[in-house]
């Protein structure tokens, strides 16, 4: 058995300088891998700045919108499922680097669209790359940094996600004064030029190179970031993990005709759509929209929605901080209950007469329904899905949640513009609100809690708990 890893800094003048160097190598490289998070933030936050004046430009009908506005998200879906394939094969690093590629390339090519059908292929090519990057990004950053610090590393990608969506709307809000649409989609390439460069100068993971039997390149990785005398143990604990996550692989088709795992896959395909069906992309997306049908102006609709940008990145981060303290059940059931009342409030608001007060306090209640979600149900739901698969079968449910998660997050994309306009935002609101509460009926039948459980001894505790008595 390979010698635990340590999570001590060593000591000593000389072990001072190892531990300055290894951080210097982490920091660097959560700083460029996570240019992926940030750009899938900001790829999926602009175009609610952007929409209102591409409206004007193209002619969009809402279907128009919400076919642009999508064009991305079934990309992402299919981006997905070919990032971990493609991170097997290429590498961790050269996929994003490919991923860069195509970020630079899908941000130009949508900045300068002539027609609505270009602009719908060059939205569907970026969410490849956003899709990917979404697998990979997480991937990377998990085997390259010390054990001792993986949660937070791996963490620090989904705050960088909403951050990038927190930039998208504050450059919104800039350019909205010049109608400069083009520029909002056409400054994501400066962050992927960033990243493709970036990558040059890191390494691939210790794992991909020992599944590729290059042992000596995989120790050279290692050294830049564990105490020498650790990094034989870690080898050794890679290597045997390959082997029998090799042998998992192999079971996992047939793992999956077992009832109880059969279960837990449809628990954790439900629990994606549940992220998706509360209404959050509807309101990420079409923030601006809906704050101009209360009567705001364009260009204040965008600024106004910095706060649910801001708001979202505070209530991860808070969300983050809670969830091994509280639990995974405790957490989506409090905030599917606080995105209910928000979203009951809300949808009563549009049947107030028309006002500035009116408008804010549209603004208000979006802010708190996102509030609620960020913290709970998105963090709460990543996490499970992280944790409740059994080993044999992990990549291929997690994989298949993701998948879901996208097309659920296409759908809503697709047909929020159509409600608003057959509907109206109050019965709107108040659908995704029945859906808050049906959610919170499903977690809290279904949801497992894998709080304070090891990963080894999780999959005795959920086969218990999934299997009739």
């Amino acid at each position: 058995m390979a010698a635990p890893t340590s999570q001590a800094a060593p000591t000593g003048p000389h072990g001072n300088t190892r531990a300055r160097s290894a951080r210097r190598f982490i920091v660097s490289i959560a700083a460029i891998a996570a240019l992926g998070g940030a750009l899938f933030g900001y790829d999926t936050g602009v175009i609610s700045g952007a929409l209102p004046f591409m409206e004007g430009h193209f002619g969009l009908t809402s279907l128009g919108e919400g076919v642009i506005t999508s064009a991305l998200l079934i990309g992402a879906a299919f981006g997905s499922l070919a990032g971990g394939r493609m991170s097997d094969a290429l590498g961790r690093r050269n996929s994003l680097l490919w991923a860069g590629a195509v970020f630079i390339g899908g941000a130009l090519a949508v900045a300068l669209a002539p027609s609505v059908p270009f602009m719908t292929v060059a939205r569907f090519v970026l969410g490849l790359a956003v899709g990917s990057a979404s697998v990979i990004t997480p991937l990377y950053l998990s085997e390259i940094a010390p054990p001792h610090i993986r949660g937070r590393l791996v963490s620090f990608n989904s705050l960088m996600i909403v951050s990038g969506q927190l930039l998208a709307y504050l450059i919104n809000a800039v350019l909205a004064h010049w109608e400069a649409w083009r520029w909002m989609l056409g400054l994501a390439a400066l962050p992927a030029v960033a990243l493709f460069i970036g990558l040059f100068f890191l390494p691939d993971t210790p794992r991909w190179y020992i599944s590729k039997g290059r042992p000596d390149d995989a120790a050279r990785v290692l050294r830049r970031t564990l105490p020498a005398e650790d990094v034989a143990g870690e080898l050794a604990r890679i290597d045997h993990a390959r082997g029998l996550e090799a042998d998992a692989r192999r079971g996992a088709w047939d793992e999956l005709r077992t009832p109880w795992v059969r279960r837990l896959l449809l628990v954790g395909i439900g629990l994606a759509i549940v992220q998706q069906i509360t209404g959050v992309n509807a309101v990420i997306y079409f923030a601006p929209k809906i704050l101009a049908a209360t009567g705001l102006g364009t260009n204040t609709a965008i600024t106004a929605t910095i706060a649910v940008g801001a708001v979202s990145v505070i209530a991860t981060a808070i969300g983050m901080s809670l969830i091994d303290r509280v639990g995974r059940r405790p957490m989506l059931i409090s905030g599917l209950a606080g995105m209910t009342v928000a979203l009951a409030l809300l949808g009563a608001s549009f049947h107030l007469p028309r006002s500035t007060a009116v408008s804010y306090l549209v603004l208000g209640l979006m802010v708190l329904y996102m509030a609620f979600m960020q913290a709970t149900l998105n963090t709460g739901v990543w996490l499970l899905l992280a944790e409740m698969f059994p080993l044999k079968v992990r990549g291929l449910a997690m994989g298949a949640a993701v998948f879901v998660m996208w097309l659920v997050n296409f759908s809503v994309a697709l047909v929020f513009p159509l409600l608003l306009d057959a509907v109206g935002a109050s019965v709107t609101f108040w659908f995704f609100g029945v859906m808050c509460v049906l959610s919170l009926l499903f977690c809290k039948r279904y949801a497992p809690e894998t709080k304070g459980l090891a990963l080894e001894d999780l999959e005795h505790e959920l086969r218990k708990a999934a299997t009739p008595h």
